[in-house]
Order: C-alpha cells, then sequence, then structure tokens
C-alpha cells in the first residue's frame, strides 16, 4: 500500500513538471499584442506631453522663406576661392540663410568681363532662388552684424562706401550687392561692354536710379572701414587689367541702353558640382561671345602688357 502511493505520488509530481514546462514554452511563443495591454501610465498626460514637445521644437526652428544664390565672377583667382567659400561657410552659418555659392568661372580668350559673367550667372539661377548676391571672390564680411537676407525693400549694398576698405564715394555699389530676382529683371541686369577692370558697377548703379530703386546699406554697424572686411587682393600679385583701346574710355563713361541681360552672348561649357572644405559649391565654366563690330576692346591685342590700376 505504502509502494502504491509512492508511485503514484512521483507520477504526480512528474507530470504537474510536465504540465509546467508545456505552458511555459507555450505562454514563450505566443504574439502578444500590445492593444491588449492594460499597462497604466505612470503619468496619463505623457503621451500628450511628447507630442506638444516635438511640435514646440519644430516651432522653434524656423524654416528660411527665400534662397539665395551667391554669384561669383571669376577667373584664375584659386588660392582666394580657397578662402572664400570656408569663409562664406564659416559666416552664413550664423544667419538664417538658405543659400548656394555659384563660381562663374569665365574660360574664354577674351578679357575678364565680370558683368557679363553675373548676368549669364542669373540667367541659370532665376527660376529656383529669389535674390542673388553679387559677391567679390577677395572680399570676405568679418563683423557678424551683415546679414544676407532677404532685400525685400530693395537692392541692399552690404559693402557700402562707409565700410568698404578701399572704395567710399556715394555712388559706389561694388563689392557685394543684394538684390531680388525681379528688381535684377526689371534693369535688365548689367551692361555687357565692360571688358576689363572697372566701372561696370557704376553703370549698375544708373540703371537702378532711373529704374526709381532706393538702395539700402547697413546702419549702425560696430565696424569701420579698416575691420568689416579682409580684402585679399593682392595688387602687387594680380595686377588689375586697366587698359583702354579703341574708343572704351568714351563709350563706358555713358549709360548703355543696347546691352543686358536680354541679350548676353555665351556659352555654358560644363557644370561641376563639388566641394571645398565640405561645402557644397557649383562652378559654371562659360564661354563669353564677343561682338567686334560693338565692343572691339575685349581683346587689346596692340597693347602690350596690362597695366596697374587703383585696388
Amino acid at each position: 500500500m505504502s509502494l502504491n502511493w509512492k508511485k503514484l505520488k512521483f507520477k504526480y509530481i512528474l507530470s504537474c513538471i510536465l504540465l509546467t514546462f508545456i505552458i511555459t514554452c507555450l505562454i514563450s511563443i505566443a504574439p502578444i499584442n500590445v492593444d491588449d495591454c492594460k499597462c497604466k501610465l505612470i503619468d496619463p498626460n505623457l503621451e500628450d506631453k511628447l507630442d506638444n514637445g516635438v511640435t514646440d521644437f519644430l516651432k522653434s526652428v524656423k524654416i528660411p522663406d527665400h534662397k539665395l544664390a551667391i554669384l561669383v565672377p571669376f577667373r584664375d583667382r584659386f588660392e582666394e576661392l580657397l578662402l572664400f567659400v570656408p569663409h562664406m561657410q564659416n559666416f552664413l552659418s550664423k544667419q538664417n540663410i538658405n543659400y548656394h555659392i555659384f563660381i562663374l568661372n569665365q574660360v574664354d580668350r577674351y578679357r575678364f568681363n565680370r558683368a557679363s559673367l553675373i548676368n549669364v550667372g542669373f540667367h541659370k539661377v532665376k527660376d529656383n532662388y529669389d535674390y542673388i548676391a553679387m559677391h567679390d571672390v577677395d572680399l570676405l564680411p568679418m563683423n557678424d552684424e551683415l546679414l544676407y537676407s532677404f532685400p525685400k525693400d530693395g537692392p541692399y549694398h552690404l559693402s557700402s562706401p562707409e565700410l568698404h576698405p578701399r572704395y567710399h564715394y556715394p555712388t559706389f555699389v561694388g563689392g557685394i550687392l543684394l538684390i531680388k530676382t525681379e528688381h535684377f529683371q526689371q534693369v535688365n541686369g548689367m551692361s555687357n561692354k565692360y571688358w576689363g577692370w572697372g566701372l561696370e558697377d557704376d553703370e549698375f548703379y544708373v540703371r537702378l536710379k532711373e529704374a526709381g530703386l532706393s538702395i539700402k546699406r547697413p546702419n549702425n554697424i560696430s565696424t569701420g572701414i579698416h575691420n568689416t572686411f579682409k580684402h585679399n587682393h593682392d595688387r602687387h600679385h594680380r595686377k588689375r587689367d586697366t587698359i583702354k583701346c579703341f574708343n572704351q574710355r568714351e563709350v563706358t563713361r555713358k549709360r548703355d541702353r543696347q546691352t543686358g541681360l536680354n541679350n548676353v552672348s555665351y556659352r555654358i561649357v560644363d557644370i561641376i558640382e563639388m566641394k571645398i572644405a565640405e561645402t557644397p559649391i557649383t562652378v559654371l565654366n562659360i564661354f563669353l561671345m564677343c561682338d567686334k563690330s560693338s565692343t572691339p576692346w575685349c581683346e587689346c591685342e596692340k597693347l602690350d602688357g596690362i597695366q596697374e590700376g587703383k585696388t
């Protein structure tokens, strides 16, 4: 009797162990439906608080309303370009500006034509950007008070005569000028007659004034002509092409009503997307055309050398 009870007890314990093992295995492989979970949050408003936090963060990050194309006329200034791109990236990273740098590289055999290069660059960017910066590669902004924001009230001359390290006459609009695409189109861009260095920005000033566009400039800047901008041009290393041949001097002293954005003649050889110091830029290799019947001074072959001018 005692032996039979022991056997029965052993079978009962063994059955319990086996049944427990089977139930455990079934639970471990059974799918769990999160929706069926009746867990109670420590804070019943936690989910709403998380949603509100994400919303507040997105509101604090303001997306720029406008896109800026920085147009940089360029030829054989590689050392200055290597300084310009990372400097602009560091400078503009402090401002909420949606921008891209376009290097307008003149690859033809003619004399440098800053204005025509800007006209070509504008044709490339006008459909995708709200405003442009006509920007010299050798002029670097140093004061964070200089803003590259959208010039809603009219052309904005960032490198004003009161701040530029070299040029201080009141009609000066060179160096760095921000202008809306619609205003640049309104004045038919810049003259294409200015081969060689100088005067194209003075003619552009007359276009702006004739169109009734008021030129704005920075106010209450804490720096002056010596420390607002860094001018990288070395007049001993790179001489200005100030030669005047044929009747260039006479013609380029007058307002040009024949040429501009609508008739700049060019061919884009290729477009190169690249990075300098991890900053993406676009290089347009531009071949400008010259009509020697109207501007024979695009080549001054009879004159030897390049005269040094003011810098």
